[in-house]
């Protein structure tokens, strides 16, 4: 997790289960608990704030697609990219891909997979194997 700096990003994700949603990001994923009310939980994750909301399920419109929403991580270390890949696989938390390389060949080659939490929202996580691609 990167140090506090002056801005934070932040995201709102739809959750059905306040239980469910603690129990992939907190103890499967590592995220801390920052606040917990009725109707919300706000997580450090990855060192910006998600706010997962409790809504009602979505109907789902057609096969969940990774474009175009999803969110995510991208590492400018390696070595951080390897230890989630193997915590993911570890607690067993659901891959909807696993690891692959995209832009193979090109400067903006990088290693990604994709998880799927319990509400269908898709958490990509990268690594580019140059650093100056990250943005």
């Amino acid at each position: 997790m990167r140090a506090v700096r002056e801005h934070l990003f932040h995201l709102a994700i739809p959750v059905s289960d306040l239980e469910e949603a603690r129990s992939f990001y907190v103890t499967g994923l590592g995220c801390k608990l920052a606040r917990s009310y009725p109707d919300r939980i706000t997580l450090d994750f990855f060192g910006d704030q998600v706010v997962c909301h409790l809504t009602e399920p979505e109907p789902q419109m057609g096969p969940l697609s990774l474009y175009p929403r999803h969110f995510g991580v991208t590492f400018l270390e390696g070595e951080d990219f390897d230890l989630l890949h193997e915590l993911a696989q570890l607690r067993k938390l659901p891959f909807f891909l696993d690891v692959s390389v995209r832009f193979e060949g090109m400067p903006e080659a990088h290693r990604t997979f994709v998880l799927r939490d319990p509400f269908d929202n898709l958490l990509e996580f990268k690594h580019y194997r140059d650093p100056r691609m990250a943005y």
